[in-house]
C-alpha cells in the first residue's frame, strides 16, 4: 500500500515541475522565439510564464487544491491569449502560447483528478 501512495506522490510531484519547466519556457519565449517587438505578446508570456512557474513552484512546497485550478486557470489562458488580445498573428507567439497553455491545462487537471480520485481499496 506504502508502495502504491509513494509512486502516487512521485507522478503528482513530477507534473508540478514540468509545470514549472513550461512556465519557464513560456516566460523566457519572447527572448528565443524574437517576438519581443510584440509587447502584447511578450507581456503577456513573460507574465503567464512567471506565474504558472511560481504556482508550479508553490504546488511542489506545501500542496493545495487551489493551486492546480490557477494553473488550470493560467493554462487555458495562454491557451486563447492570441485570440482575446489580438496577437495571433505572430506564429512564433500564438504557437508556444497554444501549446504551452494546453499542456499546463492538461497537466493541472491530471493533478487534479489525482488528488480528487477516490483512494485505492486495498484488500487482504
Amino acid at each position: 500500500m506504502f508502495d502504491r501512495l509513494t509512486t502516487l506522490n512521485i507522478k503528482e510531484n513530477v507534473i508540478d515541475i514540468v509545470n514549472v519547466v513550461l512556465g519557464v519556457c513560456l516566460a523566457l519565449a519572447p527572448w528565443a522565439l524574437d517576438f519581443t517587438a510584440e509587447a502584447t505578446a511578450a507581456w503577456n508570456a513573460w507574465i503567464t510564464g512567471a506565474a504558472i512557474a511560481l504556482v508550479a513552484l508553490g504546488a511542489l512546497v506545501a500542496f493545495t487544491q487551489w493551486e492546480e485550478w490557477i494553473n488550470l486557470a493560467l493554462g487555458v489562458w495562454a491557451g486563447i491569449a492570441p485570440w482575446a488580445i489580438a496577437f495571433s498573428e505572430n506564429a512564433a507567439a500564438k504557437g508556444v502560447h497554444l501549446a504551452i497553455g494546453t499542456a499546463v491545462a492538461v497537466l493541472a487537471a491530471a493533478r487534479l483528478w489525482f488528488v480528487r480520485r477516490s483512494p485505492p481499496r486495498v484488500t487482504a
